[in-house]
């Protein structure tokens, strides 16, 4: 399973708050949600958040079942 665990240090470590990338970035409370409970998110959002976080998929999220 996919979890996004890492997601809030790296938007620790941008400067980047939950309130940003709602009303700046324009990514739903919903897909939020989503990301913090481990749901399912699309590909385009990953995409959207990496380059909003400017950084590699895998320093936001990580499969738990195979850890780095």
């Amino acid at each position: 399973m996919i979890v996004f665990s890492k997601l809030k240090k790296k938007m620790d470590e941008k400067g980047i708050s939950t309130y940003a990338l709602m009303y700046t970035y324009g990514i739903s409370s919903s897909v939020l949600s989503r990301l913090k409970n481990n749901k399912t998110v699309t590909t385009e959002t990953l995409g959207k958040l990496c380059h909003i976080l400017d950084c590699k998929l895998s320093e936001i999220a990580e499969d738990n079942e195979h850890p780095e």
